[in-house]
């Protein structure tokens, strides 16, 4: 936490993230005594700012001398910068809009100051973002307008890639590249981006890389070979000079993937709550019995300690249909846990607690399933960590050899 924030921000940060009942149970006082201090009636007592600083991170040793800086864009909670961060790498900037994302990401990652929210208005990146050598983000995926384009074909007159993606979240990306020209970056997105709007999306977002000049390649990893999860991703590698990078000849994966019982708590310690309702354990038999009669392959996915579990999606909250454990005969089955998502998704290893979950269980479903699986992301940023250095150090020597951008 940032050590400049005087006492009294420091509270109020800690209520924002926890609510003033969670940081009273932390300090061991009344809601009520929390609420007195927010108000400066009285101020906190110096005594109590110890205590504050333990619900948040400490910076990390490395930062001040890491290898590489990075911005961390559409950050969610933090998955791609856990891993850049374990790969050596400092957070220069972040930027995420959802404010309960924001509040899982500040108890789990140190800032210096605060997370910037819209990155819409972000509307001088030159100015408003500091420098870094390599951008990561995991934008959403947007069709591009391509009505617009055709008009000035038609009339003769120049297009580029602000043409063609105006409007969009990634054009947001390609103006920061464009203004800060980073050593590299990395992108994350789901595996349709491919074939979205019929190829056009990806096409476009291709030409907007190339004709920023840099070297992209492009790799679709299933999270299944680091976490008990079929999680198919495709990432995107660009580098400001061609450096021979190839994900698929870099990346290492294991020869065999871990399974649910990895993650799952032991049955007895489960909260009932956990557990489906006579009602919609029915509904969901129903549902399958249904569209199985159609010829549909809709229904739930029933697992157990020796399987590998279907995509953990942002819906979970719903119903968990999508991950259902199997508790046994005769037994309802039951959702994961929001502390068993989080080793679904790397965030914790096996029987660790060490991620916060500061919000409720519904967000935390919708935070997890919208987020990256940080086992892949780490291994990505090992691949390409060397090249970004050797890159880097090039620059620095005063001889990058750059592509040409008209």
């Amino acid at each position: 936490m940032d050590s400049a924030r005087s006492t009294q921000d420091l509270l109020a940060k800690a209520c924002w993230i926890y609510t003033q009942q969670g940081v009273a149970d932390h300090l061991g006082v009344s809601r009520e005594e929390v609420n007195r201090w927010l108000k400066s009636k009285p101020s906190v007592p110096k005594m109590v700012r110890p205590h504050l600083e333990r619900l948040f991170p400490s910076r990390p040793k490395h930062y001040g001398e890491a290898d590489f800086t990075f911005i961390d864009l559409f950050a969610g909670i933090g998955g791609i910068r856990r891993a850049f961060e374990s790969a050596g790498g400092e957070c220069v900037f972040t930027s995420e809009w959802n404010e309960y994302a924001q509040k899982t990401y500040a108890a789990n990652f140190y800032l210096e100051g605060d997370i910037h929210g819209d990155i819409n208005r972000i509307t001088h990146p030159a100015k408003q973002i500091p420098d870094h050598d390599v951008l990561l983000a995991g934008f959403p995926c947007q069709p591009f307008s391509i009505a617009g384009v055709s008009k000035k074909n038609s009339l003769g007159h120049a297009h580029g890639f602000e043409c063609k993606t105006q409007g969009t979240l990634f054009f947001k990306v390609a103006q920061i590249i464009k203004a800060k020209r980073p050593i590299a970056f990395m992108l994350e997105n789901v595996k349709n981006l491919r074939s979205h709007d019929k190829g056009n999306t990806y096409r476009v977002i291709r030409e907007t890389l190339d004709e920023l000049g840099y070297y992209v390649d492009d790799h679709v990893i299933d999270a299944r070979y680091f976490v008990p999860q079929h999680r198919e991703r495709i990432i995107i590698v660009g580098f400001r000079r061609d450096m021979g990078f190839s994900l698929r000849r870099e990346i290492d994966l294991p020869k065999e993937g871990p399974r649910l019982r990895a993650v799952l708590e032991p049955e007895k310690q489960i909260d009932p709550k956990y557990i489906l309702t006579p009602k919609l354990w029915r509904y969901l038999q129903d549902y399958a019995a249904k569209h199985k009669a159609k010829g549909n392959g809709f229904g739930f996915g029933r697992v157990g300690p020796n399987d590998v579990a279907r995509t953990l999606s942002a819906r979970y909250y719903k119903d968990g249909s999508e991950i259902l454990i199997n508790r046994g005969p005769r037994k309802r089955p039951r959702r994961l846990t929001p502390r068993e998502c989080a080793r679904l998704m790397g965030f914790d290893g096996q029987g660790e607690e060490d991620f916060r979950i500061p919000v409720s269980d519904t967000q935390a479903y919708k935070q997890f399933g919208n987020s990256v699986v940080v086992p892949v992301i780490t291994e990505v940023a090992r691949a390409m960590k060397p090249h970004i250095l050797a890159l880097k150090q090039e620059m620095q020597g005063g001889q990058p050899q750059l592509r040409l951008v008209g």
